[in-house]
C-alpha cells in the first residue's frame, strides 16, 4: 500500500493554511504554522513570485493532501469525474467525500483523515454488516458504516469522538455516538463540504 510516511507538518507549512493532519495537535500551540508560517525548507522565507502554473499547482496539491492521496491515485479519480455527469470539480471532490477512510472521519470515529486510514486498515469498521479494510472503498448513500463489536472499547475511538464535538456536524451523515455507527445520508455538494480549495484550478491545470 502506497502512502506518504514524512512529516505532515511540512505539508501544512508548505500549503501555507491548517489541513488538520494530526488531529488534535493542529488545534494547539504546538502547530508548526502557528510560530513557522513559511514553507519549509532552506529557502523558505524567500519571496517567490508564484506563476499561473504554480497557483493551479497548489490548489491541486492542497486537494490532494486534504485527502490523504497520492498523485497517481488522485489523477484516476480526477479522470473518473471528467466520466461523470456534472461538473468535474465537483465530481472529484464528490468522488473523495465517499472514500472510506474520510467518512470515518467526518463521522468523527478518528481525530485526522490519517488516523482514519490506519483504523480502517486494521479493519476496525463494518459497511452494511461486512468488514471492510480498504481505505479508499467508495460509500454509496444508505450504507451504515459502524465500529466492529471488538473495537468499540477502543480509547483511540472515544476520544476523536469528544473531539468531533468540536469540528462540528454535516448534513450528509447521521452519526449515533452511543452505538457507535452512522449513516452515509447523501453524496454532499461542493458548498456544503467548505473546503479552502478552488477546484476550478485543478480543472484547468489537469485540462492543458
Amino acid at each position: 500500500m502506497a502512502r506518504y510516511t514524512g512529516p505532515v507538518c511540512r505539508q501544512c507549512r508548505r500549503e501555507g493554511l491548517k489541513l488538520f493532519l494530526k488531529g488534535t495537535k493542529c488545534l494547539t500551540d504546538k502547530c508548526p504554522l502557528e510560530h513557522r508560517n513559511y514553507p519549509p525548507g532552506q529557502h523558505g522565507q524567500r519571496r517567490v513570485k508564484v506563476t499561473e502554473y504554480g497557483l493551479r499547482l497548489r490548489e491541486k496539491q492542497k486537494l490532494r493532501r486534504i485527502y490523504g492521496v497520492l498523485e497517481r491515485q488522485f489523477r484516476n479519480y480526477f479522470y473518473r469525474a471528467t466520466r461523470m455527469p456534472g461538473l468535474t470539480g465537483e465530481n472529484l471532490v464528490k468522488l473523495l467525500e465517499r472514500r472510506l477512510d474520510n467518512v470515518v472521519y467526518r463521522m468523527g470515529f478518528a481525530s485526522s483523515r490519517r488516523e482514519a486510514r490506519q483504523m480502517v486498515r486494521h479493519g476496525h469498521f463494518m459497511v452494511n454488516g461486512r468488514k471492510v479494510n480498504i481505505p479508499s472503498y467508495l460509500v454509496r448513500p444508505g450504507d451504515v458504516i459502524e465500529v466492529r463489536e471488538k473495537s468499540r472499547g477502543m480509547v483511540r475511538i472515544q476520544e476523536s469522538l469528544e473531539l468531533a464535538e468540536h469540528r462540528g456536524t454535516y448534513p450528509w451523515l447521521e452519526v449515533d455516538v452511543e452505538g457507535k455507527k452512522g449513516v452515509f445520508k447523501t453524496i454532499p455538494q461542493l458548498d456544503e463540504v467548505a473546503i479552502p480549495v478552488d477546484v476550478s484550478l485543478i480543472v484547468e491545470l489537469y485540462s492543458k
